[in-house]
């Protein structure tokens, strides 16, 4: 509470700008006009394109002062801006801002900045958002007081008055926040790393510097959780400044979280082996599912009783979006994974759960990531590929320059949006099929975000009629 105080004498007198009218600013944005202090509210976007509830809300504070596609305002003297994720630290405006000695920075800088608990931070190119939530799950189950928050959906930096020292705060990160923050958490994850957002990250270099950013502001007295079968992740150990522990689904470890002969889950440490739990013991299915797990364990083993992990694990479901089943109609079955916007995260997911070849509806926003292995991985465990989105014919070049592909009687079918994807499916399918929608895209050409997409499918197929 004192931080907080201080922080807000010390910026009360300051211009402030906040740069990107999003979910991320909006909270930050109302916990500064309750304090009195005026804001600029910029966003590149003209009144058409932002929401009338935004608007309102905006429009009726005093202490606010919106700024809709005035590109004038970056000629102003700004002394404070504080950019959404979404806008690079290293876009043209914020460069020169910062070259003039505008102070730019963040929700999450300044919540990391003025948290006075134990932060766990999770980051990675897929599964963040699982293994946050069943850390959060698990320290629950364990008595702790938890905030999640963070890339998850939720902005942390308002709760800051009821955060206490001895609560935890866990917090997913994306490598947009992570590229400009100066403060690591005191325990850091990352999952893995591939290639993502290459759309927006100039380059692969770039990429992993931002998921870096995780670690290299640690110290030693800080932990760091790492995949040691993941390449990337494995060499991060240069960036570890105090204790590292991996974990791993393929191999045996002596300091580490693993998996045994018999499928156990074992926490090994000063040469001593424990076992945590069986893999066939864990609710949520996929292998992918057990490896959140483990990177979850190796986070908070020593923060609670392995019976709090147990109980999680047998009795947490999942999170929606992620393989989660809607309904059967006709005998077939549709699960809705929208959070799949990589082609890893469909490779280690969707794609690696059912033993029968599934109707798979793909396709999306292009972030400049590589399909070749989705494409094999397709013509192994797919039927009837159903694609939309501007990175549609990206996804179909690989899938039909694969090897195996003359031969897979493959069936390939192009429609304009989701409405035509469901309708597709449904024609398509018969009893005993699956069907999935597990892009390996992002939203943005056609949705907002991966739960809008999600709650789009399921809305439609919970409208799909009994033949």
């Amino acid at each position: 509470m004192e931080n907080f105080q201080e922080f807000i004498n010390k910026i009360k007198n300051k211009k402030i700008m906040f740069c990107g009218i999003g979910r991320s600013n909006l909270p930050f944005i109302k916990m500064l006009t309750d304090e009195k202090i005026n804001v600029i509210a910029y966003d590149c976007k003209s009144k058409e394109n932002i929401s009338n509830d935004i608007l309102q809300n905006i429009s009726e504070n005093k202490y606010i002062t919106l700024r809709l596609g005035d590109e004038s305002v970056w000629n102003e003297n700004i002394d404070i801006i504080i950019r959404t994720p979404g806008i690079s630290f290293f876009s043209g405006n914020i460069k020169k801002a910062r070259e003039k000695g505008t102070a730019v920075t963040s929700e999450m800088e300044i919540f990391f900045d003025l948290c006075p608990c134990t932060i766990i931070g999770i980051t990675g190119s897929d599964g963040k958002t699982t293994v946050s939530t069943i850390i959060s799950e698990i320290l629950k189950t364990g008595g702790k007081k938890v905030h999640l928050g963070g890339n998850i959906g939720k902005p942390l930096l308002p709760e800051i008055k009821s955060i206490k020292k001895e609560d935890f705060a866990v917090v997913e990160l994306s490598s947009f926040q992570l590229l400009s923050m100066r403060k690591s958490p005191d325990i850091a994850v990352i999952t893995n790393i591939s290639p993502n957002h290459l759309d927006i990250h100039k380059n692969m270099d770039e990429y992993i510097f931002a998921k870096r950013q995780i670690l290299i502001h640690q110290n030693a007295f800080s932990k760091a959780v790492l995949n040691f079968d993941n390449s990337e992740t494995k060499k991060l150990i240069a960036d570890v400044r105090g204790q590292h522990i991996y974990f791993s689904s393929k191999e045996k470890l002596n300091s580490g979280v693993w998996i045994d002969e018999s499928n156990n889950i074992i926490y090994s440490s000063n040469g001593e082996n424990e076992k945590i739990i069986n893999t066939a013991d864990i609710k949520i299915p996929g292998n992918h599912n057990v490896e959140n797990y483990l990177a979850a364990i190796a986070a908070t083993k020593n923060l609670v009783k392995i019976k709090s992990i147990k109980t999680v694990a047998q009795n947490f479901s999942g999170v929606n979006h992620r393989i989660e089943f809607i309904k059967n109609v006709n005998g077939v079955s549709y699960y809705n994974d929208s959070i799949a916007s990589s082609p890893t995260r469909v490779i280690k997911g969707t794609l690696s759960l059912f033993d029968k070849k599934i109707i798979l509806i793909a396709g999306g926003y292009d972030k400049k990531t590589p399909f070749d292995e989705l494409g094999k991985k397709i013509i192994e465990k797919v039927s009837t590929l159903i694609l939309m989105g501007n990175a549609a014919e990206k996804i179909e070049n690989n899938v039909v320059n694969s090897p195996k592909y003359k031969t897979s009687n493959l069936k390939i079918i192009h429609v304009k949006n989701m409405e035509e994807a469901v309708k597709k499916a449904h024609e398509t399918a018969t009893s005993g099929d699956t069907v999935v929608l597990s892009p390996a895209c992002a939203s943005f050409d056609l949705y907002n975000n991966f739960e809008e997409r999600g709650n789009h499918f399921k809305d439609l197929v919970n409208k799909l009629h009994y033949k």
